[in-house]
């Protein structure tokens, strides 16, 4: 897909999605709903990208859904305003958020929001399923759905209470206020503050120290353990992958290679990838079929 509302760009192992409509504070649109996916498909089929940061261009990082249309604005679903051509016909219906949040879920990498600035209704709720949220200490936050009338989208429900507790999470969706770096570090929605200028650099480096000596299809396994298992029922589920998992990433290179490396007391070489190298109990879920309310 010919990307035209964000850059995608790969520089030593990092893959760097830039939301690029500057003039309009990066409103979303359906456009830039089908071009993430799309940078997202291409940073798991290229076992050379480890990591993968999402910014903004310009003095924001998302204002929120284009609001051009008005007050119809939110009569369909953001999901569904795109060239059928080109579009899938599963998306068709669909809250072109949640389209873009359950495909962070699903992503192999470490994903690092890096919030440059504004990050308002879906520009924060997209922020929700990535791992690690690294702000400017200029940028301000808001879920703002009940001052417009509508309700947390982009999974937000799912996702909000997990990242900073249900209370905060209330608290914010009730108020539809917007507030600053300062609150959302205190209320858990990000790691921590930064210099605009010193943002990216930051988040690069933290990209790296994630990925630098670890084996990439561990990290995938990881990061799709962590997050799926925070709906799970009972402890018991986790138990039932990591016995089938231990024994089968044991069996792999990357296993010989990080206890051989050990021992040797050496940086690992790691030679596997998630693009075709996943262990056998991946995937251990089904993923739910979408089933659009009259």
């Amino acid at each position: 897909m010919e990307l035209q509302q964000l850059t995608y760009e790969v520089d030593d192992g990092i893959a760097t999605i830039t939301l690029n409509r500057p003039d309009k504070l990066n409103a979303f649109t359906s456009r830039m709903v089908h071009e993430t996916v799309a940078a997202l498909d291409a940073v798991d089929a290229d076992d050379d990208v480890r990591a993968v940061i999402v910014t903004g261009a310009g003095r924001a990082f998302c204002a929120g859904a284009d609001i051009s249309e008005g007050g119809s604005t939110f009569e369909k679903t953001s999901g569904a305003d795109i060239d059928p051509e080109s579009e899938q016909s599963s998306l068709r219906g669909r809250d072109g958020g949640g389209i873009v949040s359950l495909r962070l879920f699903n992503c192999l990498k470490p994903v690092i929001g890096a919030v440059n600035g504004a990050a308002v209704g879906v520009g924060s709720t997209m922020l929700l399923p990535m791992d690690v949220r690294l702000s400017s200490t200029e940028a301000k936050f808001g879920f703002v759905f009940t001052q417009r009338g509508i309700v947390p989208e982009a999974a937000s429900s799912w996702f909000l209470p997990r990242v900073v507790g249900i209370s905060q999470a209330l608290e914010w969706s009730f108020s539809g206020k917007v507030f600053d770096a300062e609150e959302a570090l205190a209320g858990g929605l990000v790691k921590s503050l930064h210099a605009p200028d010193d943002l990216i650099a930051d988040a690069r480096a933290l990209a790296k120290s994630l990925t630098e000596n670890t084996s990439s299809v561990s990290v995938a396994m990881a990061r799709q353990q962590l997050w799926r298992m925070l709906g799970a029922a009972h402890p018991m589920e986790a138990h039932q992958v990591e016995s089938a998992a231990v024994p089968q990433l044991g069996a792999m290179a990357d296993a010989v290679e990080g206890v051989t490396s050990f021992l040797e007391k050496r940086p690992p070489n790691f030679t596997l990838g998630p693009a075709n190298d996943m262990p056998p109990v991946y995937p251990w879920f089904d993923e739910p079929e979408f089933e659009p309310y009259d």
